[in-house]
């Protein structure tokens, strides 16, 4: 599988796990904000059924940024990503090249 291709797979397969969160985001509006939620690894595993738990501010911190991912420590995918915060239980990933701008185009808030 060329490089490309492989950027492709897995930023569409991190995307389709954005889809997910923005869904159990909207339905955590009413909750507690200072409580962690449960959302999905966002990695682009096949396969990957992990959770995280998130601060809904951490939440949407990570959201303002299109092209951030969040993923349990060891689910980053070097070739197409750039660790860019530690947290607690999860890190912080942000896209590049060709998985960045696919992040970005397909950013459901955008």
């Amino acid at each position: 599988m060329s490089d490309e291709l492989y950027a492709e797979r897995v930023a569409g397969n991190e995307v389709a796990f954005r889809r997910v969160n923005e869904s159990l985001r909207a339905s955590t509006v009413a909750a507690d904000h200072d409580q962690p939620h449960p959302f999905c690894c966002e990695c682009g595993r096949i396969g990957c059924s992990e959770l995280l738990q998130l601060r809904l501010a951490q939440y949407e911190q990570v959201r303002a940024n299109p092209r951030q991912f969040f993923v349990v420590d060891g689910h980053q995918i070097d070739e197409v990503e750039e660790v860019v915060a530690r947290h607690p239980g999860f890190l912080i990933v942000q896209k590049s090249g060709t998985a960045g701008a696919i992040a970005a185009a397909e950013d459901p808030r955008g």
